[in-house]
C-alpha cells in the first residue's frame, strides 16, 4: 500500500471511532457506572442533560394519561396510580408488573436511559391492588402505641408494593388531626405530636434501617425489596379551621413548630426519601406556593436532601378558583421550592409554561438543576438504573399468609375497650364462645368494604364483599365460636325479635361508611343509618357489646348507657379475625386512644391539654382485659410442678415397695 493509501485508511478509521464515541459506543459513561458514589453519578447524568430533558425529569402524571411513547417523547420523570387507577379490575401482581414495565421500556428508550419512577398511594397496605393485605388506618395503629409493629408493617408493605413493580409510595401521612371533623383524621396517627413521632419508625420498615456508620438524615433505601416513602402533608394539614379538608391553619410559628413540625424532624432523620406538600394553607398562604417553610425551612434549616412532590394538582389549587393563572402557579410553585409536579392528565401545558419560563429568565437553570439532582439522587438510591424493570419473583408476597397475620395482629392490638359492663363487678368481655345463640347485627358486621374505609379498591372505598379479599367480622365470629353455638345475624333487627328469642348476648357493629378527603368532611359526626336504631333495638333487650368502626371518634354518648360493653375497633382492614380475637379471650384488650372521645361536637376542637378539655373518654384511656389463654396456661404452669413432684413420689414409693417385697 502506498504512503497515501495509509493515511487514508488512518483517516477512514479515524472518522469511524470519532463516529462510534459521538454515538457514545465504546464511551466510558460515569452515571452509569454502579461503582461510582451516588453524587458523582447525579452530577455526570446531570450535565449530560438538555432543558428538556430536565423539566421532563419533573413532572409526574397519572398511568391513565400515559403511554409508553409518551414517556419517551416528553421524558416523563415519574408516574402514579392515583386511587384506584389499576391495569384492570382485579389485576393480579403479574398484571401490575407488566404494565409498569411497559411504561418503563419507554423511558429507557430516550436519549440518556434515565428510568421513570413510578409511585402509589399505599397508605394502609398496598391498598390499591386486588388481594393485598389491608392494614388498619393510621388511627387505628396510633393506638397501639406499638412503633416495633409499625416497622413490621412498613416493611410487608415495602415487599408488596415492590411485588408489584412499584419503588415509590406516598405513604406515611405525618398530618396531627387537631380536629376530628377532618375527613382525613383516620390517616393522623394521633392528635399527640409524640405519638405521631414515634409511628414515623414505619418508614425504617418501607426504606429499610440506615446502616450503622452512615449519615443521618441522608435519603436512604436499603434494597430491592425497599421502597422509597413519602412523609406527607408538608406542613399542618391536620390544623385547619373547623378541620375543613385543604383549608387554612391558623397558627404562630411556635404552634406550628411544635404540633405540626416534629414529625417531620423525625422523618427526615430516618432518611425519608420524599416529602408531599400539602393542599393546606398557613394563616392564609398556600403551602404549594411557601418558598419560606419549603426551600427555606425543609431544605435550609432541616437540611432535607430528597426531593419535595406536590400533591394531585396541588398547583393549580394556588389560585381561586383552581387553575385560573396556571402560569403563574407554575411559576410560584417552583420557585417556592417543589421538586415533582403532579399534574396527573394534562402535562404539555406544564412542560410549555416551565420552559417558557426558565427560557425568559423568570426561573434560574439552578433552581430547575436543584429539582433534577434531587429525583435522580432518589432513582440512584432505588437502584432503578441496575434494575428498572421488575420480575414477577415477589408476586406471592401480595396477600401472603404471614402478612395478613401480621394485619391480625395489628386490628387486635389496635382495638380500644371503652366500656365493659354497666359497672365494675359485671364485666362482659371477653365472651364465651359457647353459648347456646347468639345475635350479631349491623351494617358493618358482614361488610369488608366498610371495615377497611377509605383508600381500598377505589379511591372512596368500597361497599359489600366483593372489592377484595378478607374476613369480615361477622366471618370471624362464626370461626371463633364453639361448634355448638348457633350465630344469627341480622343487620337491622326489631327489639320484639330480639326479645323473643332469648339470645344469650348480642354483638353490634356499626360505624362510618368509607369516604376519603373531602367527602369526609362532617360538621356532626354522627354514625351512619341505622346504627342508633340497631343499638336501641338490641341493648334494650339484651347484654350487647357494640363495636365501632369509624374513621375517628363519633357521637356516641347519647346510648351509652344502654351499652354493656363498647369496642373501637377503627377502621381494621382487611383481617376481621383481629376483633374476634380480642371479643373472646384469646387476646386480651391492650390500646389505648391515640385520639380525645368528646361528648358533644360543640366542644371541638378539643385536645389533651387544652383549658375546656372534658372529654367522654381522654386521650390515653382504654380498658384492659387479660388472654383467657394465658390464664389457662399460667393456671397450669402453677398447678403442674406440684403434680410432677407427685407422681414422682409415687413412683419412688411404688419402685422402693416393689424391692422391699422381692
Amino acid at each position: 500500500m502506498t504512503w497515501a493509501g495509509r493515511v487514508w485508511m488512518v483517516w477512514v478509521l479515524s472518522v469511524v471511532i470519532l463516529w462510534g464515541m459521538a454515538k457514545g459506543e465504546g464511551e466510558y459513561v460515569k452515571y452509569k457506572d454502579p461503582k461510582q458514589g451516588v453524587g458523582e453519578r447525579v452530577q455526570d447524568l446531570l450535565g449530560r442533560m438538555s432543558l428538556e430533558e430536565k423539566i421532563g425529569q419533573m413532572v409526574q402524571i397519572d398511568r391513565i394519561a400515559a403511554t409508553a411513547d409518551i414517556m419517551k417523547d416528553y421524558m416523563i420523570g415519574s408516574l402514579l396510580s392515583g386511587g384506584g387507577s389499576a391495569p384492570r379490575p382485579q389485576a393480579t401482581a403479574a398484571d401490575w408488573v407488566n404494565m409498569v414495565n411497559d411504561f418503563q421500556k419507554g423511558s429507557l428508550s430516550t436519549r440518556l436511559g434515565i428510568p421513570m419512577i413510578y409511585g402509589i398511594d399505599a397508605v394502609h397496605g398496598h391498598n390499591n391492588v386486588y388481594n393485598a393485605t389491608i392494614f388498619p388506618h393510621n388511627i387505628g395503629l396510633g393506638a397501639t402505641r406499638d412503633p416495633e409493629l409499625l416497622r413490621r408493617i412498613g416493611d410487608a408493605t415495602a415487599v408488596e408494593v415492590r411485588a408489584t413493580g412499584i419503588p415509590y409510595t406516598f405513604a406515611p401521612c405525618i398530618a396531627v388531626c387537631r380536629d376530628p371533623r377532618w375527613g382525613r383524621c383516620y390517616e393522623s396517627y394521633s392528635e399527640d405530636p409524640k405519638v405521631v413521632e414515634e409511628m414515623t419508625d414505619i418508614i425504617l420498615g418501607l426504606q429499610g434501617e440506615i446502616p450503622n456508620g452512615s449519615r443521618k438524615g441522608v435519603p436512604y433505601v436499603a434494597g430491592k425489596n425497599k421502597v422509597a416513602a413519602c412523609a406527607k402533608h408538608f406542613v399542618g394539614d391536620g390544623g385547619t379551621t373547623k378541620g375543613i379538608n385543604e383549608y387554612n391553619t391558623v397558627t404562630n410559628m411556635h404552634g406550628l413548630l411544635s404540633i405540626h413540625m416534629p414529625a417531620y424532624y423525625d422523618s427526615i432523620i430516618k432518611g425519608v426519601s420524599t416529602i408531599m406538600v400539602s393542599y393546606s394553607s398557613w394563616n392564609g398562604n398556600k403551602m404549594h406556593a411557601n418558598h419560606d417553610l419549603i426551600t427555606g425551612f425543609l431544605k435550609g434549616k432541616l437540611k432535607f436532601k430528597g426531593f419535595v412532590i406536590s400533591d394531585w394538582q396541588g398547583i393549580d389549587r394556588i389560585t381561586s378558583p383552581a387553575h385560573s393563572n396556571y402560569t403563574y402557579s407554575v411559576l410560584t410553585s417552583v420557585q417556592a421550592g417543589i421538586d415533582m409536579i403532579m399534574v396527573p392528565y394534562n402535562h404539555t401545558e406544564f412542560i410549555n409554561d416551565l420552559t417558557y419560563l426558565v427560557k425568559n429568565n423568570f426561573i434560574t437553570m439552578d433552581r430547575i438543576d436543584d429539582a433534577v439532582a434531587r429525583i435522580l439522587l432518589i432513582k440512584f438510591n432505588l437502584g432503578l438504573f441496575e434494575n428498572p424493570l421488575a420480575d414477577l419473583s415477589l408476586v406471592n408476597e401480595v396477600g401472603s399468609q404471614a402478612h395478613r397475620d401480621l394485619a391480625r395482629e395489628a386490628v387486635r392490638k389496635s382495638l380500644v375497650l371503652l366500656k365493659n359492663g354497666k359497672n365494675t363487678n359485671e364485666s362482659l368481655l371477653p365472651l364465651p364462645k359457647k353459648a347456646s345463640k347468639i345475635l350479631v347485627a349491623g351494617s358493618h358486621a358482614d361488610n369488608l368494604g366498610y371495615q377497611c374505609g377509605g383508600w381500598t379498591i377505589g379511591w372512596q372505598g368500597f361497599s359489600g364483599n366483593n372489592g377484595t379479599q378478607g374476613t369480615t367480622i361477622l366471618g370471624a365470629i362464626n370461626s371463633t365460636v364453639d361448634k355448638g353455638t348457633k350465630v344469627t345475624y341480622l343487620e337491622n333487627p326489631d327489639s320484639e325479635y330480639v326479645k323473643s328469642n332469648h339470645f344469650d348476648y348480642a354483638i353490634v357493629v356499626v360505624g362510618e361508611h368509607p369516604y376519603t378527603e373531602t367527602a369526609g368532611d362532617s360538621e356532626t359526626l354522627t354514625m351512619a343509618d341505622s346504627g342508633p336504631n340497631v343499638i336501641k333495638n338490641v341493648c334494650g333487650a339484651v347484654k350487647c357489646v357494640v363495636i365501632i368502626i369509624s374513621g375517628r371518634p363519633i357521637v356516641i354518648e347519647p346510648y351509652l348507657s344502654a351499652i354493656d360493653a363498647l369496642v373501637a375497633a377503627w377502621l381494621p382492614g382487611s383481617e376481621g379475625q383481629g376483633v374476634a380475637d380480642a371479643l373472646f379471650g384469646d387476646y386480651g384488650f391492650t390500646g389505648k386512644l391515640s385520639r380525645t372521645w368528646f361528648k358533644t361536637v360543640d366542644q371541638l376542637p378539643m385536645n389533651v391539654g387544652d383549658s375546656h378539655y372534658d372529654p367522654l373518654f381522654p386521650f390515653g384511656f382504654g380498658l384492659t382485659t387479660k388472654s383467657m389463654v394465658a390464664r389457662s396456661v399460667s393456671a397450669g404452669v402453677d398447678r403442674r410442678p406440684y403434680g410432677a413432684m407427685a407422681m414422682i413420689f409415687l413412683f419412688i414409693g411404688l419402685c422402693f415397695q416393689g424391692k422391699l417385697s422381692a
